[in-house]
């Protein structure tokens, strides 16, 4: 099943798809980070929240 774009925050809540626009958006202002370093983490970390969280040392 697709995202639905309506919605402001994320389809599934552990993990991040820096390829839709609204999750971005939600995930850049729940972390307080860039987008670039949102994706940047992502690059470097996964896609699980939890292990982003850790990579940019996010509680």
């Amino acid at each position: 099943m697709a995202d639905d774009p309506s919605k402001r925050g994320p389809q599934d809540r552990t993990r991040i798809n820096v390829n839709e626009p609204h999750e971005v958006r939600y995930w850049t202002q729940t972390l307080g980070v860039t987008e670039a370093q949102l994706r940047s983490a992502v690059a470097a970390a996964g896609v699980e929240v939890k292990e982003v969280r850790v990579y940019l040392g996010k509680p």
